[in-house]
């Protein structure tokens, strides 16, 4: 007897994504609870023909979101994926394998899974993109800590990893690439405000420096490699803008103690 798996996944305009995630846990998943964060395109309605459970919510705070959706899950087991995130035939088989022997068993209680993230539709093996993240859990087991960009999952007992990857295309298109890191920036200086980080002149232009070095060069990026430099650029664009974005809110926040 197999243990019940819910899939969890939040989602916000994902037309275009959701369904290739979806079909990828067809006769796998037991239910798919979907928490739409205000999406206006056809996303409900795509993920409606799946049967799953849809829940608006306009949070802000992804970690809040997670933690909304999780209440809404019914199965022992929850499995968080995103839309852009596709589970791989072997990562379904092992984890329908591991389901089965967990059944009424307690000695793990989540799961790490590698992640192999995709740049134009290319895989990328170095630079920061080799990392697994605990996506599969006991329901009952897990804390979600709310953070406004990744927020994270602590689980009570023990952990193991999973051999098979998640296939993940978050690098689609150079606009995509961009506005996502936008958005992220935004997130992040808001968080570290919040945080009570301050900004500064090495923080906003040599940090930036520093990320590009770290992933193209350290972190041997190159051998992926030179389609991969806008992707790299990126996140010394978001290290940027972060730091410039947290600089205008501590000024604008003192600027308004002054006046009161």
């Amino acid at each position: 007897m197999e243990s019940k798996l819910s899939l969890l996944m939040v989602v916000k305009d994902a037309e275009q994504t959701v369904k290739r995630s979806l079909d990828s846990t067809l006769s796998f998943v037991d239910e798919i609870v979907v928490v739409d964060n205000g999406s206006i395109d056809k996303t409900i309605e795509t993920v409606k023909k799946y049967g799953s459970r849809v829940f608006p919510n306009k949070s802000v705070n992804l970690g809040k979101l997670r933690q909304f959706g999780l209440s809404k899950c019914r199965g022992e087991w929850v499995l968080v994926l995103d839309s852009d995130e596709i589970i791989s035939k072997e990562l379904k088989e092992e984890i329908k394998s591991l389901l089965h022997r967990q059944a009424g068993k307690n000695q793990i209680n989540g799961y790490y899974i590698y992640f192999q993230n995709h740049l134009f539709g290319k895989p990328l093996k170095y630079g920061g993109e080799n990392y697994k993240k605990l996506v599969l859990f006991k329901k009952d087991k897990v804390i979600i800590k709310p953070d406004l960009v990744h927020e994270k999952f602590e689980v009570d007992g023990e952990t193991s990893v999973l051999r098979n990857k998640i296939l993940h295309y978050s690098y689609r298109t150079l606009g995509q690439i961009y506005r996502k890191f936008t958005d992220y920036a935004i997130r992040e200086a808001k968080q570290k405000y919040f945080k009570d980080e301050k900004s500064s002149f090495k923080k906003i232009f040599l940090y930036p420096i520093h990320m590009f070095w770290a992933r193209f060069i350290n972190d041997k990026g190159y051998k992926d490699g030179l389609f991969r430099i806008p992707l790299d650029l990126g996140f010394a664009y978001m290290e940027f803008l972060t730091y410039c974005v947290l600089a205008i809110i501590r000024i604008k926040n003192y600027m308004f103690t002054l006046i009161i």
